[in-house]
């Protein structure tokens, strides 16, 4: 049980896309590599006069793996940044946005509208690409990965893919073991291409 009082603090490691989204859209700058972590903190300084580590916005935006939770006076200095009073009203702010919503322009592409055989890369931070080739029945077999937690000839079964969104996978299995779900992009959402 977490000895935290505050349950949203205890289960955040990572930022949400839309607070992601938000950082960047305040810097100017997308947020796609290690070194506009570097950018990102430089500016929040700039603004609130507080300093966040580059490794802690490196784990808050997923360019590391780290099960460790953020200070809340972490977390404020980001809700200031983004011109909120502390991160109690960002965090209600963000549930609004996170929880529902309509989006007209959502690039996503549903997996049984694609052919047997077709390829697809899937690729998200920091530095993961996944080529994987469609089976039928909303299942793929994974050909090559590169920095992924998945292995070649894995075979993922999922329905859709959506650009900028984490990408669900509802099953691994690896040499006829099931892995169980498995989630992509967690942080910040995943890009794919077509073959």
């Amino acid at each position: 049980m977490c000895s935290c009082n505050n349950l949203y603090l205890c289960i955040i490691m990572r930022l949400s896309p839309y607070i992601c989204e938000l950082l960047s859209q305040r810097c100017k700058r997308a947020i796609r590599r290690s070194a506009d972590c570097e950018f990102l903190t430089l500016d929040i300084e700039t603004v609130t006069g507080e300093h966040i580590g580059v490794n802690t916005m490196k784990r808050l935006l997923g360019f590391i793996e780290d099960e460790r939770q953020p200070r809340m006076s972490t977390l404020d200095v980001i809700a200031q940044y983004l011109g909120y009073d502390h991160w109690e009203t960002l965090r209600v702010h963000d549930e609004e946005h996170s929880n529902s919503d309509f989006d007209e322009n959502r690039d996503e592409v549903l997996v049984s509208s694609l052919k047997v055989g077709q390829h697809v890369v899937v690729s998200y931070l920091p530095n993961r690409r996944v080529t994987m080739a469609y089976m039928g029945d909303n299942r793929f077999r994974v050909i090559e990965s590169i920095n992924s937690k998945l292995l070649a000839e894995d075979v993922l079964t999922l329905t859709h893919l959506v650009r900028n969104y984490p990408m669900l996978v509802s099953g691994v299995v690896r040499e006829g073991q099931s892995l169980g779900a498995f989630t992509a992009g967690k942080a910040q959402g995943i890009d794919f291409e077509l073959l």
